[in-house]
């Protein structure tokens, strides 16, 4: 398979201006030159192939929307190169355009007015669609999900699942050969977001399109993702498969365990007992994140027995969302 994004060393640096507080600071500020430059983007590498879907993943502020926007033309690096299917993209962003499709947060590409096969026909003719290969994709799209009940109501009467799911699917309308989603799923409810990740999921595999998903919801990492970037505070930490990453944490256990009374109080008097793991509660368990490397699952176990009264106990392997905040934590070195 070709590379559709090759980046090599790209950094991407801002001047700030150091502002003063107060009145006076902020009107000193209209004639300050007194500026600090910001690396939002650190040397980062890589290479992305036509058909994968990979997971660019980072806490807020890492550089993960100053990547994207070098990606889709919108900023040029300060140094190192940035190729998208063979060309910059910032020297022809309207050529780029043409060949890539994108959903940024709640930002629609949609007529707020129109019905949704209005917008369709609308993009048809600006991305210069021929009637055949338009047709194929609404008869695609209707295979994959029942557009008809918005295919014909105004985009304000949607709900924000169907408003998301119809960004969606116009981002994919022109056949584009990368797709950059951000937080496709974000604010939806469980079915929703399912029947978004399954149609994801066919389009990537029927069209052999490249998806970038930049997302803080690990279940769409875990159903669509083969690869994933992790990047923090602009420098790239980790870039392989989701089990590959597993093996780094290999030796972490979640021992879930359930007991009578307020699970915050209990949450907090067996943080005090096991300071050396990190402790959560939800609404049902307490989940106490175990390094067997430092002790067993059984000797902690024990040992929040003779302090707590279990009811009920679980062991799971660790989740991709505690390795994720591990990552950020730790990083992979």
């Amino acid at each position: 398979m070709s590379d559709v994004i090759q980046i090599r060393n790209i950094t991407k640096e801002f001047k700030v201006l150091n502002r003063r507080e107060g009145l006076k600071g902020s009107i000193k500020d209209l004639f300050s030159r007194d500026y600090k430059t910001v690396r939002a983007v650190d040397n980062i590498s890589m290479n992305i192939q036509q058909g994968e879907i990979v997971g660019y993943l980072g806490p807020n502020g890492a550089g993960k929307s100053t990547t994207i926007k070098m990606m889709t033309g919108v900023l040029e690096p300060t140094s190192g190169e940035i190729l998208v299917n063979g060309a910059p993209p910032y020297k022809n962003r309207s050529k780029n355009a043409q060949e890539i499709g994108v959903v940024f947060g709640q930002r629609s590409q949609l007529w707020w007015a129109l019905p949704l096969i209005e917008s369709f026909r609308i993009l048809k003719d600006i991305y210069c669609i021929p009637d055949k290969n338009y047709d194929e994709m609404l008869n695609l799209y209707q295979s994959l999900v029942d557009m008809e009940p918005i295919l014909h109501k105004p985009v304000r009467q949607m709900s924000l699942g169907q408003r998301t799911l119809s960004d969606i699917l116009a981002a994919f309308l022109h056949d584009p050969k990368i797709v950059f989603l951000d937080e496709p799923t974000i604010g939806l409810d469980v079915a929703m977001k399912a029947k978004i990740r399954t149609l994801i999921h066919e389009l990537n595999r029927q069209k052999n399109t490249t998806v970038i998903l930049t997302t803080h919801d690990m279940g769409d990492v875990d159903a669509l993702c083969r690869r994933i970037v992790i990047i923090d505070k602009g420098k790239m930490l980790y870039d392989n498969d989701i089990e590959h990453l597993k093996g780094f944490f290999g030796s972490y256990r979640t021992l879930k365990i359930r007991v009578n009374g307020d699970l915050k109080t209990h949450s907090e008097k067996i943080a005090k007992i096991v300071p050396q793991f990190s402790v959560s509660a939800d609404e049902e368990w307490i989940s106490v994140l175990v390094d067997e490397e430092k002790s067993k699952v059984m000797e902690v176990l024990q040992l929040l027995q003779q302090s707590e009264e279990i009811t009920d106990m679980q062991l799971e392997e660790i989740s991709t969302e505690e390795v994720i905040k591990k990552i950020y934590e730790e990083g992979v070195g």
